[in-house]
């Protein structure tokens, strides 16, 4: 058994995990996770809003992933209504031409964020500040397979493959067998570590970290149109 010592833990600003299926849209979840439990009192909001808002602000297409700068935008100047304002497909349209949010996806939340370079003490950092941070990272083999306890740490000689790229949510830190390590909040559904949880080792988590996006303060998008 692992020895796991929690000294932060945020998940209570969090509700249950979500599951984004087969779909290229971590990012957009870990996005809107984070801006569901910077609100308060936790209210899913609507990644599929999200998702198509920065796709089409990068004229990117629903089969391809987000691009960090482009959920930032979206966020800001979009917003996100709640996710009964436009719920998530099981699956990408086949026609991207009938894929637009209902006319009535209102009310939409904005909020503010930022790109940073963290390193493990600046996610550490801000989350003893009560700031979940959403993390960008690269993925291997051991990130597919945590232990029954939530623990991803790496084989040896396990590598960070950088064409696997994926978000999560940095929620919690402590140590985990005597080594620093993050808790994370996956999009994979409640079957992937614990509830959707797993705790990533400082020596599996810091040479696969590559950026991380930090919300800020909410912001008014009152003019934005649900159908633009």
């Amino acid at each position: 058994m692992s020895d796991i010592v929690v000294i932060e833990d945020l998940r209570l600003q969090f509700g249950p995990a979500r599951n984004q299926g087969a779909r290229p849209t971590c990012l957009a979840f870990a996005a809107s996770d984070t801006h569901a439990a910077a609100r308060g009192e936790w209210s899913p909001l609507s990644c599929e809003y999200l998702f198509f808002q920065a796709q089409r602000r990068s004229s990117r297409l629903p089969t391809q992933g987000a691009l960090p700068a482009a959920i930032l935008g979206a966020l800001k100047k979009a917003g996100q209504p709640e996710e009964d304002g436009w719920p998530y497909l099981p699956k990408s349209p086949e026609d991207e031409n009938t894929w637009h949010p209902p006319g009535n996806a209102i009310p939409l939340y904005g909020r503010n964020g930022r790109g940073i370079a963290a390193s493990i003490a600046d996610v550490i950092g801000l989350i003893d500040k009560g700031t979940p941070l959403v993390l960008l990272m690269s993925l291997s083999r051991s990130f597919f397979r945590p232990t029954g306890e939530g623990v991803v740490t790496p084989a040896i000689g396990e590598q960070p493959e950088p064409e696997r790229r994926h978000a999560v949510i940095a929620v919690a830190h402590g140590f985990v067998d005597n080594k620093r390590s993050v808790l994370v909040r996956n999009s994979w559904g409640q079957r992937w570590g614990v509830s959707g949880y797993a705790w990533l080792t400082e020596d599996f988590l810091a040479p696969r970290l590559w950026g991380a996006l930090e919300l800020l303060e909410d912001v008014d998008v009152s003019g934005s149109s649900a159908a633009a």
